[in-house]
């Protein structure tokens, strides 16, 4: 299958090795992975905070880069969510029909990467090798937008050597939501501190999520307080095998 990877502004510029393991993972299974170069942001931020007419001419760009392709992939529930749910409301109530319609089949073929191998490819044993403690934080969007459910953690559990710990209340919002962060600092700051201590009451060495923007949230509050705790991306995980030097295996 040729798969167009949707890499995400994060993951672009903070978190270029979790765009990096999901091309590994997806060719390690057999795939054709390719890189759109004309995309940008999806516009989320600019929708979530009013700035419908910027977010218009993203997501015209976004339509126009990823038609030609028949699956879109990206390492984040939060940007498929907008793909799916705000594009085609964007292009509508600005009144361009055809955008709309081009936009819904888009997002018809759009997936998150968990969701992508479980429901789509129909695997779970995706032949990783990661020995570590870890627990797993289901963020807010792939949740609740894109309803995953237990896709990530049925991926983990196939994954050998890795210990699976239950996350206590992981239901629970880590505090990021985009520019919630910025506008309620207080209250953000509150949420990631509960969800730290659900963190750190599993005593895993590993926070993994499927979203960059809580990987960046959780994982600048555990530095902070230096509590020996990483976050990795899904899409790492998946992809390390026995032969990765960061799974203590060797070439």
């Amino acid at each position: 299958m040729r798969v167009a990877l949707f890499v995400t502004c994060l993951a672009d510029t903070l978190f270029p090795q979790a765009a990096v393991a999901t091309v590994r993972l997806l060719e390690r299974l057999g795939h054709e992975v390719v890189f759109p170069e004309g995309q940008t942001c999806c516009g989320q931020m600019h929708v979530n905070t009013g700035y419908p007419d910027d977010a218009l001419r993203l997501v015209r760009r976004h339509v126009r880069t990823f038609a030609p392709y028949d699956t879109v992939v990206a390492p984040s529930g939060s940007c498929v969510g907008s793909v799916r749910h705000q594009h085609t409301m964007v292009a509508r109530r600005a009144g361009d029909e055809r955008l709309a319609s081009r936009a819904e089949e888009v997002a018809g073929r759009t997936y998150e990467l968990s969701e992508f191998l479980v429901d789509v490819l129909g695997v779970t044993d995706v032949g990783a090798y990661y020995p570590h403690r870890v627990t797993y934080h289901p963020t807010c969007h792939s949740l609740r937008m894109l309803r995953v459910g237990d896709k990530p953690l049925r991926l983990l559990r196939a994954v050998r050597g890795l210990d699976l710990v239950e996350l206590g209340q992981a239901e629970q919002c880590c505090g990021f939501g985009g520019t919630f962060a910025v506008k309620n600092a207080d209250t953000s700051t509150a949420m990631l501190a509960d969800k730290m201590r659900h963190v750190l009451a599993t005593g895993a060495e590993v926070c993994t999520a499927g979203d960059a923007s809580c990987m960046m949230h959780l994982g600048g509050g555990l530095s902070r307080l230096r509590a020996g705790v990483r976050t990795v991306h899904l899409a790492e995980i998946l992809a390390s095998t026995e032969a990765d030097p960061a799974t203590g295996g060797t070439r």
